[in-house]
């Protein structure tokens, strides 16, 4: 099979190298080169030229390379803009490339695809429905440190970008955080157009296995059920039946613990990640991963075949999805129960067919130890364990709104350019709501992505009243992206903006006291105070390491009495329950 897929890329390629009327990709003039930044802007800008009434290319926004990002949009029926799109109904498709510069087969891929839409008019069927966005090159800045030894698993090209940008950051842990200035113009080109399909291209690394492709889809207990069920029951079963057609077996991503045998988990995909970004915008999601080690042109081919596949299901399904989708928008707006976090449900598993290769271990002639290896002389096709299911390990009931302070501008930034939609408040005014006490966390020792994670938060709510001033934002939770911001601004959420320190501010004391001065006024606290006096007497026997520390004891009266500063700890953003 794998010869006969070699073969057919090479006849395609050759075909399309001597098609007189249509652009020649780099890729096609040697299948171990893939196209540079430069080369793939210049590529759709001749695109464009010859064929405005289809095909517009747009320069959108900022990245950290200092250039514009582009996007284009392909359409055959003049459906160049979102508010065109629905108000004619139809499904927005959108395609990421080269957020990996190094796994870069997306790039040449979607070349090859958007030239053969406008130059062969017997496929433009499949966009019927259809509005084709996509960003040529996000990650323009890898894509410019270019070389050839920084993936050195992988079969090809022959040279190829970086995974960091110019900010040696992982862009595909930037989607909330948003750190990039690419992220930024993302979330707002997203925002834009709020997709119904969405794909960033990707390769992978890992085990060795007979698999061109794997797939990542947005992890089926996480996404909105409407449109899990569609994912599940009809989507997945077509696209896995349309690529056997072409000659390619699809496998969920390969992401295991020890040995492939033990079984396949799905992808615990966060919003960090595009595909979890994705699903908080009532999307469904996928990251393609071709297989490492098999060579770059069968690799190119099988993304083209498979976005190719996938638009041609969703466009003959355009109605299914679009209904799906508004169903999934009314529950967002609508429900008052939402899921935080998830684990993986180790007690329920299923069973896949999986074709890989035994495995064993034997001397490292590096260490002596024993080390891992494939064999490839020894296929197998075995039913092996599959855990998809996940649980959700935290919930919350949906306030009616939030209440910002204008202060922290750049989480107000980030939920505008995500489109949520809010009021500034027209005066000074005092809020009855509940309110979040960081009672505990902790914080990862080193850094991730440019940040010291908070995670596994612990709070203590409260009700009271408390002022907000003039300008303070008032963000009510029935719109289209309530999920986004309920996963942001609850700080308990993984990948909420209180774990990505933007409030960590609050997590430090101001204001403190000189022992000798407060000796005499915790005294006089106590004896106004016999509550207090009792709640100190008995932490001081059940911890005797608090008993023979006085400054531990004056520590407790300050934090029980009313000089200790009320914003030590507390969450500045209100929850407004009526």
């Amino acid at each position: 099979m794998k010869i006969r897929q070699y073969v057919l890329l090479l006849s395609f390629s050759f075909i399309l190298a001597f098609t007189s009327h249509g652009q020649v990709t780099p890729f096609e003039k040697d299948t171990d080169q893939t196209a540079t930044y430069a080369e793939t802007i210049a590529f759709y800008q001749g695109l464009a030229k010859k064929y405005p009434q289809w095909f517009k290319l747009t320069a959108t926004g900022d990245t950290d390379a200092g250039v514009p990002l582009h996007v284009g949009v392909l359409s055959f029926d003049n459906t160049f803009s979102p508010e065109l799109a629905r108000q004619k109904k139809k499904l927005v498709f959108f395609v990421n490339n080269a957020i990996h510069p190094g796994e870069p087969e997306g790039v040449d891929a979607t070349m090859m695809l958007i030239r053969d839409f406008l130059i062969r008019p017997e496929k433009r069927d499949i966009l019927k429905n259809t509005v084709l966005v996509f960003i040529p090159f996000y990650n323009i800045d890898g894509g410019w440190n270019r070389g050839r030894i920084s993936r050195i698993n992988q079969n090809g090209p022959a040279a190829y970008g970086f995974r960091g940008n110019a900010k040696n950051l992982d862009l595909n842990r930037d989607f909330i955080k948003a750190d990039s200035k690419n992220a930024r113009t993302f979330n707002q080109v997203y925002a834009r157009w709020l997709p119904h399909i969405f794909m960033d291209n990707h390769t992978s690394n890992g085990a060795d296995y007979q698999y061109t492709m794997t797939l990542i889809a947005t992890q089926k207990d996480k996404l909105n059920q409407h449109l899990s069920e569609y994912l599940q029951t009809t989507l997945m079963p077509k696209l896995k039946t349309e690529m056997k057609f072409r000659t390619w077996d699809l496998s969920p991503y390969v992401n295991f613990e020890e040995k492939v045998e033990g079984g396949l988990m799905a992808f615990p995909d966060l919003p960090r990640y595009s595909s979890g970004y994705a699903a908080l915008h009532n999307a469904i999601g996928f990251i393609p991963e071709t297989h490492m080690l098999k060579p770059f042109p069968m690799r190119v081919r099988a993304t083209y075949d498979l976005m190719e596949s996938m638009l041609k299901i969703t466009n003959a399904d355009h109605q299914k999805i679009l209904e799906a989708y508004a169903k999934a928008v009314k529950d967002v707006e609508t429900k008052t129960q939402f899921d935080l976090s998830w684990k993986l449900d180790m007690s329920r598993k299923d069973s896949i067919s999986f074709k890989g290769f035994e495995s064993g271990y034997k001397p490292s002639e590096v260490s002596g130890l024993p080390r891992l290896y494939y064999d490839r002389s020894k296929p197998y096709e075995r039913i092996i364990p599959y855990y998809p299911h996940y649980i959700a390990t935290q919930s919350i009931t949906k306030p009616k709104y939030y209440v910002v302070p204008k202060a922290y501008e750049a989480v107000i930034e980030r939920l505008q350019w995500n489109g949520v939609k809010m009021t500034p408040l027209a005066k000074d005014t005092l809020l009855e709501a509940e309110y979040y006490i960081i009672a505990d966390y902790k914080s990862s020792p080193t850094p991730y992505e440019g940040h010291h994670l908070n995670r596994d938060v612990k709070l203590e709510v409260k009700s009271f009243k408390r002022k907000y001033y003039k300008g303070d934002f008032l963000i009510p939770t029935s719109q289209p992206a309530a999920r986004y911001i309920i996963e942001t601004l609850e700080p308990q959420a993984p990948d909420s903006f209180f774990a990505w320190n933007f409030f960590d501010g609050v997590l430090n004391q101001k204001e403190y006291f000189s022992a000798y001065v407060f000796e005499d006024a915790a005294a006089e606290l106590l004896k106004k105070n016999p509550e207090l006096k009792k709640k100190l007497e008995e932490k001081r026997a059940a911890e005797p390491a608090f008993a023979a520390s006085a400054s531990a004891q004056l520590d407790f009266v300050y934090r029980n009495s009313e000089y200790y500063e009320p914003s030590h700890k507390l969450y500045p953003v209100a929850r407004i329950m009526k």
